[in-house]
């Protein structure tokens, strides 16, 4: 029994440090934008956000749900060894990328290392293919959505306003992106946070402390703390790819892209549905780049951006199988 303990609060202190590596190396996710457009002074910016990502991680558990009891056949099938296997591969694939300054999505990371995990304590028998087919077309689909509808609302901010002064036009577009990133770091909350909700809540279920999978309100406050924490810390390595090496922003193309890439990503929490934040302003702020002008986006840095992509669930899931077999010898 106390050996059970010791592994279910082992998931829990993984999960909320996956969730606070999720806030800083993510912070760019909200604040690039009006950070590199210089809308907003970065200290404030990040606080902001902090905020503004306990209140979004409060919001719903939609995507949690989706996250603890898609991915796996049932919750029977899978201990603590995978989940603590799983995070740990995450944990160290985003300290890496945040180290190398590439803005991956931790939303890969943990589904790889989940997957690998399983595949090797239990077979292909403990994964839901059909609801992994679901969070991976997701995954790739809403970053190639977020391309297109950028690219329409720069087109329309364009038409609405291309008979104005530049200056004036960036001037007035400076304030909303206040509101624009406030919009995004709520959006980033509601979704992101709620991904170690799920692997606590399956710990929980797994392990017969709860019944059901539902999400405890104490988990709830837990991820959406270690977030908000996490966020105000500040991610500046990421936020200079974000906000300068895709595409130069100004002040109203930096609003285009926050505001699309919060609709797209509350949109999906609205489903249940778990999205890379961090592919969704990028696809974003391609999008609106596009609009410009298709050689305004610096193509090298977003191709080295999708490598990293597709990289990171087959990376993360051989680490979680790898740090599955080293958890079983030692735990």
């Amino acid at each position: 029994m106390h050996e059970l303990q010791l592994l279910i609060f082992t998931v829990i202190a993984l999960a909320l440090l996956f969730d606070f590596i999720n806030g800083f190396h993510d912070t760019a996710n909200a604040i690039a934008t009006a950070v590199s457009t210089r809308a907003i002074h970065p200290s404030y910016a990040i606080m902001m956000a902090a905020v503004l990502n306990f209140l979004g991680a409060m919001y719903s558990t939609g995507v949690a749900k989706t996250i603890g009891a898609d991915i796996v056949s049932s919750a029977k099938m899978v201990d603590e060894h995978v989940l603590i296997a799983a995070l740990a591969g995450s944990i160290i694939w985003n300290i890496l990328t945040w180290w190398f300054a590439v803005p991956s999505s931790s939303s890969h990371a943990l589904v790889g290392g989940i997957i690998g995990a399983v595949m090797v304590s239990v077979g292909e028998q403990g994964l839901n293919f059909w609801g992994i087919g679901k969070i991976v077309i997701s995954l790739i689909g809403s970053p190639i959505l977020a391309i297109c509808t950028g690219c329409i609302v720069m087109l329309l901010l364009f038409r609405i306003f291309g008979g104005f002064s530049p200056s004036a036009v960036n001037h007035k577009f400076k304030k909303m992106q206040i509101l624009s990133a406030a919009m995004m770091a709520f959006s980033h909350g509601s979704n992101d946070a709620q991904k170690s909700m799920g692997i606590i809540t399956l710990a929980l279920v797994a392990g017969g402390y709860i019944g059901a999978f539902e999400v405890p309100t104490y988990v709830k406050v837990l991820c959406a703390t270690a977030m908000a924490l996490g966020t105000a810390m500040g991610g500046r390595r990421i936020i200079k790819t974000i906000g300068g090496k895709i595409f130069k922003l100004e002040p109203i193309s930096g609003f285009a892209a926050d505001l699309n890439s919060s609709i797209v990503i509350f949109g999906a929490t609205l489903l249940h549905l778990p999205v890379s934040t961090t592919h969704v302003v990028s696809g974003s702020i391609m999008g609106v780049g596009t609009a410009k002008r298709l050689n305004a986006v610096r193509w090298g840095v977003a191709q080295q951006m999708v490598m990293a992509w597709v990289l990171t669930i087959p990376c993360t899931a051989l680490m979680g199988a790898g740090i599955y077999k080293l958890v079983c010898l030692f735990m």
